[in-house]
């Protein structure tokens, strides 16, 4: 008897590579101009020590899983398995940029150091960062399996459909109809290709992509601009990875001076893996926890050994690659294509060439994708949950934009710092921003247990919501949840003993109320057949 088995290329792999591409492209480009721009390093830390190191944890990762893909589609005789999506963590690469390597540098010249020395403490730093990053999320390995069972559904998915709602399909939403003549055509082809079913002579993703360069060009979104096409072509060449074990060493102190910065992080990288895990299995296909947790750790660990300063792990977006029909050799194309590009310093070539604009159209469908799953593999009377489950990362996004408002504004600067000053100026318009800043650190643990616990309340399971509130309480107390600080220009998560002690007394009292509904249920349950003998 013939047994099924995944083939390693179809067809509807190309439309998956020019999603997943796109998105870890997104993040290099990120890499390449934050580092250069903000931390000011030269062009041969980047392109010759901090993309090879890219380069190899995403060819690791991608490999890897598409190995895990092909090898699980055999054992359960499934050729319609898909690849899980892997790429860089935006919210470390944010975290680590801003938060640990440009304060690094920032005190190294205060001390007198020279910039370019500082800008090497500075990369360090970062290499310091992403190896405890990897370590927590290797350590996660093991209790990754405990976790999934511990949390409803509801509270998994939920949490990814309000990242997927806010910091995926919203900004390209808003990209689409900045430059509507643009963005909207390649939306049509995806939603034709992927809702309709409509099939072109190539596959949908690809002419998305193909008439967006075109329509970019055409219409001057786009245009020749010689300078540019300079500097782009100038750090075309061979780069190959090192190994910077002596400079992790140097800079080892990181490790507990930012604790507060790259704790959180390991920590919301092992949260949405595990939540990722889920949502594949809500779309199908079944991976084992521990191997991938612990290839999430080893991709990093990799990264930072071989000079990237910047997490990788399983992506958002699973269900909708699968819907696409990507299967196994998406992934195997992107870890190579990103490689290459890496490698051999042509990312800014690539990005004077091709738009974003291209190929947001497949990321945006993507994010409404893992929305509709968040309703749909949930049972439908938890869709109050499910809706819980959604708001705290509509806060963090909100936070988000008050902040980008206000640093439009000309506030953000040494002479203009945010400040407390800020809270009642926004609660004038009734907005209360306090609440905002709260409910946006550690989101990704609030929404699971606030949805967690209203599934809970809705299975009449007031013992076991009470427990999620005391562990609400307890992340509270430790700063992972709701404590923040005031920089110069953002707010941050504050850790320290107490530090989240009034959003710690309030899960508590809610606890207590939870404990009292569950002992009234006994009592009404224990009174009940009384009255049914006296009736009797």
């Amino acid at each position: 008897m013939e047994t099924t088995s995944p083939r390693w290329l179809v067809r509807r792999d190309i439309d998956g590579f020019f999603g997943l591409a796109l998105d870890n492209f997104i993040q290099i480009l990120l890499i390449v101009n934050l580092c250069g721009g903000v931390l000011g390093f030269p062009a041969a830390m980047i392109y010759g020590r901090i993309l090879p190191g890219v380069a190899l944890s995403l060819i690791v990762g991608n490999f890897y899983y598409s190995w895990l893909a092909y090898k699980q589609g055999q054992r359960q005789e499934k050729d319609d398995i898909t690849a899980l999506p892997y790429g860089i963590n935006t919210v470390s690469l944010f975290a680590y940029i801003f938060l640990v390597m440009l304060p690094v540098k920032l005190g190294a010249i205060a001390k007198g150091i020279p910039p370019e020395q500082a800008a090497e403490l500075a990369w360090q730093a970062g290499l310091v960062a992403c190896l405890g990053s990897g370590a927590i999320e290797f350590g996660g390995a093991w209790i990754g399996n405990t976790l999934r069972r511990m949390a409803p559904r509801a509270a998994l998915l939920s949490t990814l459909g309000g990242i997927a709602l806010t910091f995926i399909a919203i900004g390209f939403l808003f990209r689409t109809f900045a430059n509507p003549v643009v963005g909207l055509v390649p939306l049509g082809v995806i939603l034709l290709t992927y809702f309709g079913r409509v099939k072109f002579g190539i596959p949908g993703g690809l002419l998305a992509v193909l008439l967006g360069i075109a329509l970019a060009w055409g219409t001057g979104l786009m245009s020749w601009d010689s300078v540019r096409f300079a500097d782009a072509v100038k750090p075309i060449g061979v780069y190959l990875p090192g190994f910077f074990l002596g400079d992790l060493w140097q800079a080892r102190g990181v490790l507990l001076e930012y604790v507060s910065i790259i704790l959180p992080m390991g920590l919301f990288n092992l949260i949405g893996s595990i939540q990722n895990l889920e949502s594949a299995e809500a779309a199908g296909d079944t991976y084992p926890a521990a191997p991938c947790l612990a290839a999430n750790g080893i991709g990093t660990i990799v990264a930072a050994i071989c000079g990237s300063c910047f997490p990788t792990t399983i992506y958002i977006g699973h269900p909708g690659w699968k819907a696409m029909g990507a299967r196994v050799g998406y992934s195997v194309l992107n870890g190579l294509v990103m490689g290459l590009l890496c490698l051999s310093g042509t990312v800014a070539l690539l990005a004077y060439f091709v738009p974003i604009e291209a190929g947001m159209a497949i990321v945006l469908w993507i994010g409404i994708v893992i929305v509709a799953q968040s309703f749909e593999a949930t049972p439908i009377h938890h869709a109050p949950a499910v809706v819980v489950g959604l708001l705290p990362a509509i806060a963090g996004w909100a936070a988000l934009i008050a902040k980008n408002s206000l640093r439009a504004a000309g506030l953000g600067t040494p002479a203009k710092p945010f400040t407390a000053d800020l809270v009642p100026l926004f609660k004038l318009s009734d907005t209360y921003i306090d609440g905002t800043f709260a409910l946006e650190q550690g989101f990704i643990f609030s929404a699971m247990i606030l949805s967690a616990i209203t599934v809970h309340i809705i299975e009449r399971q007031f013992r076991q919501a009470a427990f999620w509130s005391l562990g609400a309480a307890l992340l509270s107390w430790v700063g992972l949840m709701h404590a923040y600080n005031w920089t110069v220009a953002d707010t941050v998560i504050k850790l320290g003993w107490g530090a989240g002690s009034s959003w710690a007394v309030g899960y508590i009292l809610l606890a207590i109320l939870f404990f009292y509904a569950e002992w009234q249920g006994k009592f009404e349950r224990s009174d009940r057949p009384n009255k049914e003998t006296e009736a009797e």
